[in-house]
């Protein structure tokens, strides 16, 4: 692995901004493999030096991945002037510079999202082209007729003309069903049920690819996703019609 800038490695690993890494690096706070190094240009192996800042070692990650149930209200961006956004809920051991949210949910969806500094996998996760599956939980103003579901099942079209790919619709009771889609599009599963005439009280997103959001991930938290998480979550689940 190439070496790298002492305080570009502190602040790649924190939420440090790189003129706080170096003024943390001058006053003595980081010891590299146990001394208190003061050249915030110093070259370092990430993988093999031992990095300690306010005595606390820092385990080298060269990304973050991580699971949130989204509660509503929030919004999916990395910062906002006047709102809260995912990346202000990521808790402080989490944190680092460069976190987005990978796609996005309405500001009052809830459910699975991945926040991430990795833009190779929050291309593929969102990408059409990947066919990864996105499973939904719709409360609706409406009862869904087997109708709809063979509409869904050939691709709606939606109001601008655009075509929708097949999606798996599903009837739960009366009033909520779960769709299962393959892309996103703006505003999509609002907009596809707004085709057949009905409306979305509320939405929550119950899983991406294999993986399914913890049922003991409480609304708003967070939790850095293992590999074998990882690797699930980009398993598309086959339609069956």
């Amino acid at each position: 692995m190439e070496k790298q800038r002492l305080d570009k490695f502190l602040s790649g690993q924190n939420n440090l901004s790189r003129s706080e890494a170096r003024t943390v690096i001058r006053r003595g706070m980081v010891t590299v493999n146990s001394i208190i190094v003061r050249d915030f240009g110093q070259l370092i192996l990430p993988e093999t030096d031992k990095v300690s800042y306010k005595g606390q070692d820092i385990t080298y990650r060269k990304h973050v991945y991580i699971l949130m149930n989204k509660p509503a209200g929030v919004l999916s961006a990395s910062n906002d002037k006047s709102r809260q956004t995912v990346v202000d809920l990521v808790p402080p051991h989490l944190k680092r510079n460069g976190l987005f949210p990978v796609g996005r949910l309405d500001r009052d969806t809830t459910g699975m999202l991945f926040i991430t500094d990795d833009g190779d996998f929050a291309h593929k996760i969102i990408s059409p082209k990947s066919g990864i599956t996105k499973s939904y939980i719709a409360e609706l103003d409406g009862t869904v007729t087997e109708e709809m579901v063979e509409k869904f099942k050939t691709g709606v079209t939606l109001a601008d003309g655009s075509l929708c790919r097949p999606a798996k619709l599903e009837p739960l009771t009366s009033n909520t069903a779960r769709l299962i889609l393959c892309e996103g599009k703006y505003h999509e599963v609002k907009r596809m049920f707004g085709t057949v005439g009905l409306g979305v009280n509320k939405l929550h997103r119950e899983s991406i690819g294999e993986l399914v959001l913890p049922k003991d991930l409480n609304i708003g938290d967070c939790v850095e996703m293992p590999e074998k998480w990882l690797n699930l979550s980009q398993k598309s689940i086959s339609y069956t019609f």
